[in-house]
């Protein structure tokens, strides 16, 4: 306790110097609302405990700090004032300084690709002229702070492969300009707030976590939307002390900006919503893994649906309980489609020879199935083809 009151005690004096350098430095008492700043670089540099590729040897006093390396000063009526640090894969390690509050006039944080750790600053959220904060590939742990629903201008959001942990904030529903929130590879659980269903502007949202609950009939409000990625969690329907059958919201189909939809490897229950056919930007289906399937050898009818989007390239269904005969509409499907995977179910009956309008297919994956019958001779029309498994 004693080393660490001794330790804060130097640097306080450290910035009492800096303080009276930084009058000599910008020569006149009218520069002096630069020090806020400049003490605040200071301070983060202060923290970085390594700095492998001196990144921050240009942060001293024969520089001016809006030349120092990833910094940069701008604004017509403050041209001294930091909008914007960038120090993505620079490899430095270290916690993030709260004095960070103080950088007021910041647009864009990057910081990706490093080995930043401890918890996000709560000081952030003071930093209301935001707009970019790129924090994905660090190390960070504890919560995603609530306190950066402050930042009302926040348009981006990322902070992808952390170690982060505890619940989506669902105050982050306030947020109305945000338009990328990529929270993948962290240590995510609870549900997804409903309330993410505010953001009208979201094109993107990325999720691979632990999450549980129901995916939220609200994100259909999301007309935006152009991905969906809740990969690898433990989505389910829970009401109260029971826990229901986990079926894929049939309200999805109205995001109808929806591109990329990936709900591969949960347990996912019930059919395959036959509305995923009004998504017409959808260019790849992956669900992939689940425990889809009704049962009475009438699974397949969702394929019918998809041919309505025309730039479908990819639907992969595999590894899930679904039954029936394969619809000759199959071969009525995008002449985009350059994937088809069904594998691993129990589709049986013959492959349609429909199949050959297929014309961009390079995989066709039927494998351990129970298809009867021969290979279709159109089959070889395919010249694309590049892996066939029945």
């Amino acid at each position: 306790m004693e080393l660490q009151s001794m330790s804060l005690w130097a640097f306080w004096l450290f910035l009492l110097l800096s303080s009276m350098h930084v009058l000599r430095f910008f020569g006149s008492a009218a520069n002096f609302s630069n020090e806020t700043d400049y003490l605040a670089l200071l301070h983060f540099k202060h923290l970085t405990t390594e700095d492998p590729l001196n990144s921050l040897s240009s942060w001293n006093h024969t520089l001016h700090f809006c030349h120092w390396q990833g910094v940069t000063c701008g604004g017509r009526l403050h041209p001294q004032r930091v909008t914007a640090l960038n120090l993505t894969g620079q490899k430095l390690v270290g916690p993030i300084s709260p004095f960070i509050r103080n950088l007021t006039f910041l647009r864009r944080i990057e910081l990706a690709n490093n080995s930043f750790n401890g918890r996000i600053p709560e000081e952030m959220g003071q930093l209301l002229r935001l707009r970019f904060l790129g924090l994905d590939d660090n190390k960070f742990t504890g919560e995603i702070p609530a306190n950066l629903t402050r930042c009302s201008e926040l348009q981006l959001l990322y902070l992808v492969r952390n170690q982060l942990i505890g619940s989506i904030p669902t105050e982050l529903g306030s947020l109305s300009k945000l338009t990328v929130l990529a929270l993948g590879i962290n240590n995510l659980i609870e549900n997804i707030p409903p309330s993410l269903g505010n953001l009208s502007s979201l094109t993107l949202l990325l999720s691979r976590n632990r999450l549980e609950g129901n995916i939220p009939d609200d994100l259909s409000q999301l007309v935006r939307l152009n991905i969906l990625g809740i990969r690898e969690n433990e989505l389910s329907l829970l009401f109260g002390v029971n826990q229901f059958t986990r079926p894929i919201p049939v309200s999805l189909s109205n995001a109808s900006g929806l591109a990329l939809v990936n709900l591969n490897n949960n347990s996912f229950s019930g059919s395959v919503p036959l509305d995923f056919g009004n998504l017409k930007n959808l260019s790849r289906l992956r669900l992939w893994g689940n425990e889809l399937a009704i049962g009475k050898g009438s699974d397949l009818g969702f394929l019918d649906s998809l041919i309505n989007c025309i730039s479908l390239q990819l639907p992969d269904v595999g590894i899930n309980n679904l039954s029936g005969l394969l619809p000759n509409s199959i071969g009525n499907l995008s002449t985009q489609l350059n994937e088809l995977s069904l594998d691993n179910n129990m589709i049986f009956g013959s492959i349609p020879s429909g199949i050959r309008n297929l014309i961009c297919l390079t995989v066709v994956n039927l494998g351990y199935n129970f298809l009867t019958g021969r290979i279709p001779i159109g089959v070889g029309m395919l010249n694309k083809v590049e892996q066939l498994e029945q």
